[in-house]
């Protein structure tokens, strides 16, 4: 090739080697493309000197700093990222909201709405149970004791509870 420098010779002979090459290292083909073509972009119009005893070498070195560079860049991107996130708010000018989006708080408000209406609609023994495991914190055999049935019945009546409730806030 008339004009053409020792690296871009050695370049076009190795460019597939040089694809899977990166490619193996950044697990990623069009990431070794992209390397491939930005060090055919830092080559091209290099004026090499005969000192430069191994130009393929020289290749897998600029792009392997070049991969370097690309993973120094995205870590730098992701701090920054991460800086402007909800968990890195607080810093700018104004306060970022940490609530739920409205219409998620409005769709949980209603859902409890539901859920406690749900609830006193039930059999005054069973709902009575239901509050006292699931509201009190009791264990079933807790709630036997201080309504003094089985373990079984609350067992039961926690199974009914359930399956009704479950029913009407589904619907």
């Amino acid at each position: 090739m008339p004009g053409s420098s020792t690296l871009t010779d050695a370049y076009l002979r190795k460019r597939a080697d040089l694809l899977r090459f990166f490619a193996l290292r950044t697990g990623s083909a069009i990431a070794a493309e992209d390397i491939v073509q930005d060090l055919f972009l830092k080559i091209d119009g290099i004026a090499t000197s005969d000192e430069l005893r191994n130009p393929e070498a020289f290749l897998y070195r600029m792009g392997s700093n070049l991969i370097l560079d690309r993973a120094k860049q995205q870590r730098r991107q992701a701090a920054r990222d991460h800086a402007w996130s909800l968990e890195g708010a607080g810093h700018g000018p104004e306060p970022i909201a940490r609530e739920a989006p409205a219409d998620e708080a409005m769709a949980s408000r209603q859902r409890l709405e539901r859920l406690l209406a749900a609830v006193e609609r039930l059999p005054p023994q069973v709902a009575q149970a239901f509050r006292m495991h699931k509201f009190d914190g009791l264990s079933h055999g807790e709630v036997a004791t201080r309504l003094g049935l089985s373990r079984s019945s609350v067992e039961k009546y926690m199974m009914a509870a359930l399956k009704t409730l479950m029913r009407e806030i589904d619907a």
